[in-house]
């Protein structure tokens, strides 16, 4: 279903709806993105205008919380752009090299496997110290959450667990499979923590060494991005390391605050 042009208004009332009703500020994402994930349940409930969307939200409570879930963003992956992770490999060497402890923040972490990626690589790479190593994930969907700390995930039609697994040497050490599924051991799961935080809304943290935001960004409306960043800058020690998306750039409102340290894969420095 694509969106057709004597239906903005339906779209825009629907979501002043989702606004006021539901508590969430749709004005912070494109609005491609929300119309595809409001699309995608209209599709799922033979819905076929917004205003009939519209009207079966107002009825329903479950159809609420399903639209909710799917607007916020969980796509995710255990060793997301697998050629990424060679750059972070280096900077976690370098911080467990200068530093006593350090503090990586994912942000969002959506179901979790992004931080326990990361713990998994310190446990993984002899040259990371991973008792140093303290991961904090993020997200604003505390349903999401809840997958995030119990740590089990199972492979569907959509992901394959194993597959996202490849980059690690070995798999037992960090993982128990059965089967299709995956649970995250207590000596990974020991390393990662996980709280409810809005990135957008939400005030800084930390400090942090690192922080990963990756493909958020794709997302959000140009005007909310520069305040992201600014919130990642007051949760930065400086001289700490910024993460984002392989297809994702620093606002140009924010390119004397980061440098480049490894631009390939998309890590910059507070400067």
């Amino acid at each position: 279903m694509t969106r057709r042009s004597g239906s903005e208004q339906g779209f825009d009332q629907l979501l002043e709806y989702i606004g006021d009703e539901l508590d969430f500020e749709s004005g912070f994402y494109n609005d491609a993105y929300m119309d595809r994930r409001i699309t995608a349940r209209m599709r799922r409930t033979d819905t076929d205008s917004y205003r009939a969307y519209h009207r079966l939200l107002e009825r329903d409570d479950g159809e609420r919380e399903a639209l909710l879930d799917s607007l916020s963003i969980n796509v995710t992956g255990f060793f997301r752009n697998p050629e990424a992770w060679d750059g972070l490999r280096t900077v976690l060497r370098k911080l467990t090299d200068d530093r006593r402890q350090v503090n990586v923040w994912s942000a969002p972490s959506a179901d979790g496997r992004e931080p326990y990626s990361v713990a998994m690589l310190a446990l993984d790479d002899p040259g990371i110290d991973a008792d140093r190593i303290d991961v904090l994930g993020t997200d604003i969907n505390h349903e999401i959450l809840r997958t995030a700390r119990s740590g089990v995930y199972e492979t569907s039609k959509t992901t394959d667990i194993a597959e996202e697994l490849e980059p690690l040497s070995q798999l037992d050490p960090y993982i128990q499979r059965d089967g299709n599924t995956f649970e995250v051991r207590d000596r990974v799961s020991e390393l990662v923590s996980f709280e409810q935080h809005d990135l957008i809304r939400g005030e800084s943290k930390g400090p942090f060494d690192l922080v990963l935001c990756r493909n958020l960004l794709i997302y959000i409306d140009s005007s909310y991005k520069v305040p992201i960043f600014e919130t990642i800058e007051g949760s930065l020690r400086d001289g700490g390391y910024l993460m984002i998306g392989m297809t994702e750039t620093i606002p140009a409102e924010m390119r004397e605050t980061f440098e480049a340290a490894d631009k390939q894969h998309r890590i910059y420095r507070k400067c």
